[in-house]
């Protein structure tokens, strides 16, 4: 196999360099008669830390659907991709070479009608370490609860289980080598999920002081999903009527929301870019995500290494593209430290060490 040269600054440290690909893997001894593939800024593998390949608004789609999701994700930049939650079993993408390198987190667990239809496991209190062991089994080392969701009784947000209930379901996931996140908009469900040892939350925005102290202390990470944030005035507006008490809440959690990941972010807090694919948002707008985490505070720096070189190590892959590395990378034309836009417009993007967009 012929080998591939790249040449240009190296993020995260911005060493210009020539980086040669043999074999799917990385190194920068001198390759004779390599072919020159790309020149620019040279970025470790974007990684979506929050998408839902398999998944549409009415629940699982077909393989081939699924396959243009992937795509699109994978043409974006997003080589690595936490899949956090789907309806459908995309175990099939773990044999394609061409599409991104994925690791499952099964199907969403949620409280019986308590989320949207044809997305989750919907079960009663009693049934749910059960379940979490069924997708601790299926999955790729990740499980995914619904921490909270309204509540027709209540007319607002409330927690999906008892926090005991919680806290015996994660156990059984580490029991059984899996991690645990959750989604969670508001503020109840989290002091539970914190003292049981959860591994991650999702949005946080009900997030408080003392809650962020424990999250850092304990190394629970946080995927913020800036842009399923922004769209909390549509869902109170959506629900005021009805709900009145919920659509309060939703905005205030909106107003809060840059002030609660900045918080996060001082306070030690590991943050990591999630699109929400799949979810609220179309595949392959990882650039998106972190452009608005940009937006909400985070430097340019912060905001591309938590959708790069930190959230590949997050995840127990390479974080930067040493000599041996797997050959994970996207060139870009200009810098995109100094200009984030840069990352809807890739030169090239290598997988698994061939040039696949």
């Amino acid at each position: 196999m012929t080998a591939l040269r790249f040449s240009g600054p190296v993020l995260p440290d911005g060493e210009a360099r020539e980086l040669y690909v043999v074999d799917g893997t990385i190194t920068y001894e001198r390759q004779a008669g390599a072919e020159s593939a790309a020149e620019g800024w040279i970025v470790p593998g974007l990684v979506d830390a929050h998408c839902h390949l398999g998944l549409d608004d009415d629940g699982a789609i077909s393989d081939e659907e699924t396959e243009q999701q992937a795509i699109a994700d994978r043409d974006a930049g997003a080589l690595l991709i936490r899949d956090c939650g789907s309806a459908a079993d995309t175990a099939w993408i773990h044999d394609r070479d061409d599409l991104p390198r994925l690791i499952r987190a099964g199907r969403h667990i949620a409280r019986t009608k308590r989320y949207i239809r044809n997305y989750a496991h919907e079960v009663e209190p009693f049934d749910l370490p059960a379940y979490v062991a069924q997708e601790a089994q299926r999955g790729d080392g990740w499980v995914k609860l619904v921490g909270d969701w309204i509540s027709r009784e209540t007319g607002d947000l409330a927690p999906s289980f008892p926090a005991e209930t919680f806290a015996e379901a994660i156990r059984v996931a580490h029991e059984h080598g899996a991690k645990v996140t959750a989604h969670c908009f508001g503020s109840a469900v989290l002091p539970g999920l914190i003292d049981a040892g959860i591994d991650c939350i999702e949005h946080g925005t009900g997030l408080s002081e003392d809650l962020i102290d424990r999250m850092a202390a304990q190394g629970t990470a946080l995927v913020p999903t800036v842009m399923q944030l922004d769209k909390f005035p549509t869902y109170a507006e959506a629900g005021a009527a009805k709900f009145p008490a919920y659509a309060a809440t939703m905005t205030d959690l909106f107003d809060r929301r840059a002030d609660t990941i900045m918080a996060a972010r001082e306070a030690g807090v590991q943050l990591y870019a999630g699109s929400d694919g799949g979810g609220v948002s179309r595949h392959g707008n990882l650039p998106g995500e972190v452009i608005a985490m940009r937006g909400v505070g985070l430097s340019a720096e912060d905001a591309l290494g938590a959708a790069s070189w930190r959230a590949r190590g997050w995840l127990g892959w390479n974080s930067g593209l040493d000599e041996g590395a797997p050959a994970d990378f996207v060139v870009y034309p200009r810098n995109p430290l100094e200009d984030l836009s840069v990352l809807f417009e890739p030169t090239a993007v290598v997988l698994r060490g061939s040039v696949v967009a």
